[in-house]
């Protein structure tokens, strides 16, 4: 009799973690290698899952797919590592227990990280290697992107009559991260053809129960749920969970009372506890009907912030007439009398905003929102706060902007940031959850009233976003391509690189011409042959012509000379950039204000008369 069939009229206990089995153990690496390696580890283990109650166990298999594996160097080794999974379970059931093929999800909170199409090879390679060895179905597990196991479901279906079981996880209790009602998700994988749909990991007991309150039992497909032992802690440098074997007892009942009919644990789950499950379940009834708590069928109204915003977006300014903005770094000392005296005076000049780099060059500053707030308040001047993907995880860039909206600071460029290995502490981690088009795309969401797992925010933001663009590459198409991408992620326009050419100009112009998003090209004062020659050579992003350099070189013996170039030349470039570009970006080169005070005059003087000329 299949395990769908019993299934009928019975509640199954499926088995617990596998990993955190191993990882207890000291072993910290690929477990899914260990069937090839250490096969009587993965035995016991299955062994010690049956002997508590377990009717159905899981093949080592979560991670063992073409994505996952070639992070160990592993990845033409799928069909190895698959098969022996299969066999190590084969042995172990023996006829006492089913065997599930399990295969995990590939996309986290960054549902863009991995594209589908490479998703679905790699499914596809290791679902005909589970399916060779004669499992008695397959376990869709751990899916938090409902895309992707709509995805591979359909796959799954179309290759297999095994039964097939579909679960997501979940952030929040009761939504998936695109803020989907669980009850929906359900419906919607049973209608692609899954025989039980469920939850797994991420939640306890507590959580995963509540969740299924607002889930209704299925038509046809059984309800499953694989809840985590705890939340994780983390001692001595392991993580560990503190499952007690009691209250999974209690909890056994809640879980038939929400019709739950295959029971099983995720991460932290042991032996001990899956035979509390078995012990509080075995021989009951399962439940054919519920009352079902009233489901979420929207998000709350949200509200904006009351926190006073900018009117209006810089964005809108450069499409409809002439804007200069100018970057002037946060200290690298605790000094910041020098940057509010250039804040100031760049007001005086009249830029419409002031933009704050974040630890440029990975070198640590004054910790550039901080400096923004005050420059809003106390100078009265519009801030634009750089955010780089670098130094924060995706919990810390989510706290970051949830710290913006509440400072009412609005505009942000958000780029990746220079690794950390080119600053002052080289050997600091570079973090790199999301790139820039993921954090664009975060930022985007926030707008929406959703953190990137899908959680309600109970009030929309309001960031306008830049995104930067490097027009120094030797294909400008590629480079622009990379633009209209990020156009698509939700940027709302760009500032550019330095750029040190009125060739340059022109090809930008006319590589991007077509598109409507506003554009400020960045240009920074050249002080000295030394800083030409450093930002053409080792600055990324930064080209400078053979001719200014060579100019510049001439005047290396004369520093006040030099400088006088340097402004000159940037002046030069600003009446060509003006024909083609609304909007300026100056770049203060080591807070000597005083140049870009200058040059923000005379682009704002260059902009009126171009005005004047174009009502004539």
């Amino acid at each position: 009799m299949s395990f769908l069939d019993r299934l009928k009229n019975e509640i199954l206990i499926a088995d617990g973690a596998m990993g955190t089995l191993l990882y207890s153990y000291g072993t910290d690496s690929c477990f899914e290698e260990l069937n090839v390696s250490h096969p009587n580890d993965i035995l016991k283990i299955h062994e010690a899952y049956i002997a508590a109650g377990s009717d159905i166990i899981q093949t080592n298999t979560y991670a063992a797919n073409y994505l996952k594996l070639q992070r160990y160097g592993l990845e033409e080794s799928v069909k190895e590592i698959n098969s022996a999974a299969v066999k190590i379970a084969k042995q172990a059931a023996e006829n006492k227990a089913y065997i599930l093929g399990t295969m995990g999800g590939n996309r986290g909170v960054n549902p863009k990280a991995i594209s589908i199409d490479e998703i679905k090879r790699s499914f596809r390679e290791q679902l005909y290697c589970l399916l060779l060895e004669g499992v008695d179905g397959i376990l869709l597990e751990t899916f938090y992107d409902l895309d992707e196991i709509e995805t591979v479901l359909a796959i799954a279906r179309k290759e297999t009559n095994l039964p097939i079981i579909a679960q997501v996880s979940i952030h929040e209790p009761g939504i998936m991260q695109n803020q989907m009602p669980i009850n929906e998700a359900f419906e919607r994988l049973e209608a692609l053809g899954a025989d039980i749909v469920g939850l797994n990991c991420r939640l306890g007991p507590h959580h995963m129960i509540k969740s299924l309150e607002e889930a209704q039992i299925p038509k046809k497909a059984f309800l499953s749920a694989f809840p985590n032992a705890s939340l994780p802690t983390y001692t001595d440098g392991k993580f560990h969970y503190e499952g007690d074997a009691d209250y999974f007892k209690k909890s056994a009942q809640a879980f038939r009372e929400q019709g739950v009919r295959l029971l099983g644990g995720c991460c932290g789950t042991t032996p001990d506890l899956i035979h509390s499950f078995a012990e509080e379940l075995k021989g009951t009834k399962p439940v054919t009907e519920k009352t079902v708590r009233i489901q979420r069928v929207s998000s709350i109204p949200i509200e904006h912030s009351p926190i006073e915003r900018n009117n209006t977006p810089l964005q809108t300014i450069a499409s409809v007439r002439p804007s200069v903005i100018v970057e002037l770094d946060p200290p690298r000392k605790l000094n910041t009398t020098r940057f509010f005296e250039g804040a100031r005076a760049l007001k005086e000049a009249g830029i419409d905003a002031i933009t704050l780099a974040d630890n440029s060059l990975a070198s640590p500053r004054i910790e550039n929102s901080a400096l923004a707030y005050l420059t809003k308040t106390q100078v009265g001047l519009r801030p634009l706060v750089h955010i780089t993907c670098r130094d924060r995880n995706m919990i810390g860039l989510q706290s970051h902007l949830m710290g913006l909206h509440t400072l009412g600071l609005n505009d942000v460029l958000a780029i990746t940031g220079d690794p950390a290995r080119v600053g002052d502490f080289p050997g600091a981690s570079s973090v790199y959850d999301v790139s820039s088009f993921e954090l664009i795309q975060m930022i985007k969401q926030f707008n929406e009233g959703l953190s990137i797992s899908g959680k309600d925010l109970g009030q929309k933001g309001d960031f306008s976003i830049a995104a930067a663009f490097n027009p120094n590459v030797r294909s400008v198409e590629k480079a622009v391509q990379r633009l209209e991408k990020k156009i698509k992620y939700g940027a709302d326009y760009f500032i550019t690189q330095p750029v040190y050419s009125e060739e340059k100009l022109i090809e930008v112009h006319e590589a991007t011409k077509h598109l409507d998003t506003p554009i400020y090209i960045g240009l920074m004062p050249l002080t000295s042959s030394k800083n030409a020659e450093f930002l053409h050579n080792e600055v990324p992003g930064i080209k400078i012509s053979d001719s200014i350099r060579n100019t510049m070189a001439a005047l290396q013996d004369d520093p006040i000379q030099s400088a006088r170039e340097g402004i000159a030349i940037t002046k030069s470039l600003i009446d060509a950039a003006s024909e083609l570009f609304n909007g300026i970006y100056l770049i203060t080169p080591f807070l000597r204000y005083e140049l870009t005070v200058e040059l923000a005059q005379y682009a704002n003087e260059n902009s009126s008369v171009l005005g004047r000329k174009q009502n004539v």
